[in-house]
């Protein structure tokens, strides 16, 4: 049989707080209820997720979890980022609910994928559609190995403390040897980390290093993604 369709469950401590966060990211409510239990069904276009309410849930210890696979990551990141600069007045990057930014992951084959944690805790996991793989070639050099590592801990396991002890170590390794693009790469990250761990001091001095980074017109370009860290400035600001 062809045409079934699975649409995750999800807990949460307040269907209050999941509508206002996902009818930000452009979701609109198909279902709503309080009693007997709560419960609450949204979508966006093909995209459906449904959650039942808890009493005394902590977001902190979910296991909530589920994979989308979407036709082009990209695209729905820059939606869903544009939806909570117009609601919270910045990119969520660090707490709950945060978002990460699409990023390539060799624990999936190399898909730039990214996760959206919501209010409830609940970790949705974005993928691009099967069929459509990383034609990159594999990394090689030391500090870009460490990232990618880093990247699977922090961004798939929830892992933030120890992805940050494995790109300080490499840093401190190889940050003179380097390329500098590699370089550039890890300290975003880095900062990232940081702000994650709520460590606004530390996110603050990887940005500025990150600035004083001199960069030919060739490794500003390759970097033009990464070096996007207006709303890492805001958040680092604010810690």
């Amino acid at each position: 049989m062809v045409g079934e369709t699975t649409v995750p469950l999800l807990p949460c401590g307040s269907i209050d707080d999941l509508a206002k966060f996902y009818l930000a990211l452009g979701f609109e409510q198909a279902f709503r209820q309080v009693r007997p239990n709560p419960y609450l069904a949204l979508r966006r276009e093909d995209l459906h997720l449904h959650f039942f309410g808890m009493p005394d849930f902590d977001p902190e210890k979910s296991y909530g979890s589920c994979l989308v696979y979407v036709p082009d990551t990209g695209a729905l990141y820059e939606a869903f980022a544009a939806g909570m600069r117009r609601t919270y007045g910045k990119l969520l990057v660090s707490g709950i609910p945060r978002m990460t930014r699409p990023r390539k992951r060799k624990n999936a084959s190399g898909l730039a994928g990214f996760t959206l944690v919501d209010p409830g805790g609940n970790w949705i996991r974005i993928f691009p559609s099967p069929g459509v793989g990383n034609t990159d070639a594999p990394v090689t050099g030391k500090l870009a190995r460490a990232l990618e590592n880093a990247v699977v801990l922090a961004d798939s396991k929830g892992d933030s403390h120890q992805a940050a002890k494995i790109l300080d170590a490499t840093l401190a390794r190889e940050q003179d040897r380097a390329p500098v693009v590699e370089l550039v790469e890890a300290l975003v990250y880095r900062a990232k980390l940081a702000l994650r761990l709520s460590d606004g001091e530390h996110a603050r001095a990887v940005l500025a290093r990150i600035h004083q980074t001199t960069l030919d017109d060739e490794s500003r370009e390759r970097l033009a993604d990464a070096l996007t860290v207006c709303d890492l400035e805001t958040a680092a600001r604010k810690i």
